[in-house]
């Protein structure tokens, strides 16, 4: 879930071009399939899915209003996004990730539409009012309906920082509740689940509005309590609204029951419009009720903020001034439209090939859900800069935050990389490169205090780099004293390459150091293991310098997790993610005709061994385009100007991996980053991870015209894409172009074009030098 995150540089390249660009009159958001990644490779089920977000939501919102679900079985539950395909629904509410692996976070501010509270319900047990889901979710671009069992019908919207949600009750009795103590639970025996800490509620407006705040801690990268004020609002006044109080947890994580496991009853409070819960204390809510006589269309606004209710009012005031849904909806198609969908245009005639249309405005919609802009919403410390959160895990120092706590880092300080990439390739902004130079610079000499994380209580999972410790005194992390030794080697070799990149501008003086530092995988690199007739492989090292070699085979990493020698993905997969040194990679592999050999192995079916569970279902070959180690893989035939390979490998996942469906990426998206290896698959050119270099592959689309860099214009045009996608001439700018690379300031800094003629045949047409190895150097 980190490395090399592709979406970054293009939120670069976008975000530039936001104000700049002339919005198309064009409505591209019917071409979005906000669905897409929403099931895994067993139908009605999202394990091995994108664990996406499926709900109302703007461009990067803080608020992302959807439903909240019930795990149906928690071996396969994937709830980090709220909503399931299979799962009871037990709230709809304001904040959600969206594909995400680990523990869940947020699922908080909510509400829950209730057509009885007698028993067996029971308003602190969710379990007893939960709902299953009558029918199909209805679901596009700023807009979410469901049918609950009830015969409630939900239909909401958003806006950055609140929501409108509209229901349509059946005849009858009608409630709505708030429990401040409601979130997305983790799995039993989850070490980073969250939980409720406490909170206030307020019922104002005799009951047609309320206001407070909850607490809430853990979740996914373990984080510190935060707390988030709530404002909401009714469409019309209620018969009755009362407050309500709930023993909490004890112990507090995970479990909403007592200690002696029986499940508490509300008391209601009878005396006083408030409720409020401190740390350790009551659980709180509000019953807000209708009598069968009422409207059965009620509609509610909700405004957050991490800052005050006012705040939170104030929100709703500016953003959803309106009680009728549908204009939330406009407001949000038109944003997306704006601000996003226009900034790539392809043609959209009877000739355009449609499915490929919706794959690439899907993309870019899924990569602009996260992370949240919360400028202005920052409660730790006063400033006029952008501050983002929610970043699984990275884009920006440190490498994850969320709920405004770092963590969860994975393995390097990969945060490095995405300013490294963004120093070379010009995109620098208003960024202070002093202040962020001393910020890598911190990562690449301070070792982080251990949090004592229960998920690896060998060094810190907060920020930084864990093992740095081994990384300055051996120049590699060994198997004895560390975690994750090989693929954290590895990252550590990449971001202090990008050190050096930094430094050659900032700080001259240290760009050899960490250079010859970026050269440290090669000390994990030994010659003698032998896997699938190939000789070389990374490998696990003691401190003492010699290797294991004690049974030691790279097609496993033994569950791929905290403990393994690598992460999510096996050592035969990160033998091939030094994009900074290919020259002495494939020295080390054979030379050129082997290192062919060894990509083509990473391609053939039924040779993965290793179970990687969601991280890998359906996937058969040892490259796994699921998760970031392996997004370069299938474009390094370009080192041994075999670029047609490149196009033969890469069109291959695409098309078999990516679908306008339900099951339509492979595996959890991490945050749009599989989306984004997709849509620069489309546009047929791959950036080079901290540098300003960019591989040439094979666009999808005869034209595409793409807003970057503020006001300027990419065009990308391929003749005889009817015939096949293998290049046959390229050129740029209108000079015939030899190389299969370019680099940055030949066309993405001024905008140009890039002319393809594609065929089917898979001609050697590239004569020039290969693509650039800058970190080469020996360890």
């Amino acid at each position: 879930m980190r490395l090399l995150l592709l979406s970054q540089l293009f939120h670069w390249l976008l975000a530039l071009a936001a104000t700049a660009s002339a919005w198309s009159s064009v409505d591209y958001s019917q071409y979005v399939n906000v669905l897409m990644g929403s099931e895994g490779p067993y139908p009605g089920q999202g394990y091995g899915g994108g664990d996406i977000f499926v709900g109302g939501a703007r461009p990067f919102g803080m608020a992302k209003v959807g439903i909240d679900t019930t795990a149906a079985n928690w071996s396969i539950a994937v709830l980090n996004g709220g909503w399931t395909p299979d799962g009871n629904v037990t709230a709809i509410s304001m904040m959600h990730e969206s594909g995400t692996g680990g523990a869940p976070k947020y699922g908080i501010i909510p509400q829950m539409p209730l057509t009885t509270v007698s028993p067996p319900v029971n308003i602190l047990d969710n379990l007893t009012y939960s709902q299953p889901r009558v029918g199909q979710d209805t679901a596009s671009v700023g807009y979410f309906k469901t049918q609950l069992q009830n015969g409630v019908q939900v239909e909401l919207s958003a806006s950055s920082h609140a929501g409108i949600v509209q229901y349509s009750f059946p005849q009858g009795e009608k409630h709505v509740l708030v429990d401040v103590s409601h979130y997305l639970p983790g799995s039993p025996g989850d070490p980073n689940g969250q939980f409720y800490v406490g909170g206030e509620i307020t019922i104002e407006e005799n009951g047609r509005a309320y206001s407070g705040y909850g607490t809430y801690v853990g979740g996914w990268n373990n984080g510190a309590a935060f707390t988030v004020y709530f404002y909401g609002e009714f469409s019309m006044k209620p018969t009755m609204a009362r407050t309500f109080t709930g023993k909490n947890t004890d112990p507090m994580p995970r479990y909403q029951n007592l200690a002696n496991g029986a499940m508490s009853e509300p008391t209601y409070g009878n005396v006083s419009d408030k409720a409020t819960s401190g740390p350790m204390n009551d659980r709180v809510g509000a019953l807000f009720s209708w009598d069968e006589n009422a409207n059965p269309q009620i509609v509610s606004r909700i405004g957050i903020s991490f800052i005050s209710p006012e705040r939170a009012q104030s929100y709703i005031e500016s953003e959803i001034p309106s009680w009728t849904l549908n204009d939330t909806v406009k407001a949000a198609v038109a944003e997306w439209n704006q601000e996003v969908l226009s900034k790539v245009q392809v043609p959209l005639d009877s000739t355009a090939n449609i499915t490929h249309v919706r794959l690439l405005y899907s993309s870019l919609y899924f990569m602009h859900l996260m992370p949240s802009n919360r400028t202005g919403e920052n409660p730790l410390w006063q400033s006029g800069e952008p501050y983002w959160d929610d970043f699984y895990t990275l884009c920006f120092l440190p490498d994850g935050r969320s709920g405004n706590w770092n963590g969860l880092v994975q393995g390097g300080s990969n945060a490095d990389n995405v300013l490294a990439d963004a120093y070379v390739k010009g995109l620098r902004g208003a960024i202070n490169w002093t202040d962020g130079y001393a910020a890598m610079k911190t990562d690449a000499e301070v070792i982080p205090y251990n949090t004592w994380d229960p998920t690896d209580l060998s060094a810190s999972t907060k920020e930084g780099r864990g093992a740095l410790g081994d990384w300055l005194e051996l120049g590699y992390v060994s198997e004895d004293r560390n975690t994750r030794c090989i693929s954290r080697t590895v990252e550590y070799s990449l971001n202090d390459f990008a050190l050096s990149q930094v430094a050659s501008g900032e700080m001259p003086g240290d760009r050899e150091k960490y250079l010859k530092r970026s050269a440290g995988w090669q000390k994990i690199w030994n010659p003698d293991v032998e896997s699938l007739n190939f000789t070389g492989f990374l490998a696990p090292k003691f401190s003492n310098g010699e290797f294991n070699n004690s049974g030691y085979d790279p097609l496993y990493c033994y569950e791929c997790e905290w403990h393994a020698y690598t992460y999510e993905a096996v050592p035969w997969e990160y033998s091939f993610v030094i994009p900074h040194d290919m020259e002495t990679l494939i020295e080390f592999m054979g030379g050129p005709d082997t290192f062919e050999s060894r990509l083509d192995t990473m391609f053939k079916p039924n040779l993965s061994v290793q179970s990687l569970g969601p991280n890998g279902a359906g996937i058969s070959t040892l490259i796994n385009i699921g998760n970031e180690p392996d997004f370069a893989t299938p474009y390094l035939y370009n080192y041994i100007n075999k670029q047609a390979k490149s196009v033969q490998m890469s069109r291959r996942l695409g098309l078999q991996y990516f679908k306008d469906a339900p099951y339509g990426v492979p595996g959890n998206s991490d945050a749009g980053a599989m989306n984004s290896w997709l849509l620069w698959q489309m546009l047929g050119i791959y950036p080079v991870v901290t540098q300003p270099v960019y591989l040439i592959s094979s666009p999808w689309f005869p034209d595409l015209n793409m807003t970057i860099n503020g006001n300027q214009t990419l065009r990308i045009t391929a003749t005889g894409l009817t015939q096949g996608f293998y290049v046959q001439s390229v050129k740029i700018n209108g000079q015939a172009w030899t190389k299969n690379w370019f680099e940055h300031e030949d066309i993405m800094a001024q905008g140009g074009t890039i002319e393809f003629e594609l065929g089917a045949e898979m001609k050697d047409w590239e004569t020039g030098s290969v693509p650039p190895s800058p970190g080469h150097v020996g360890a």
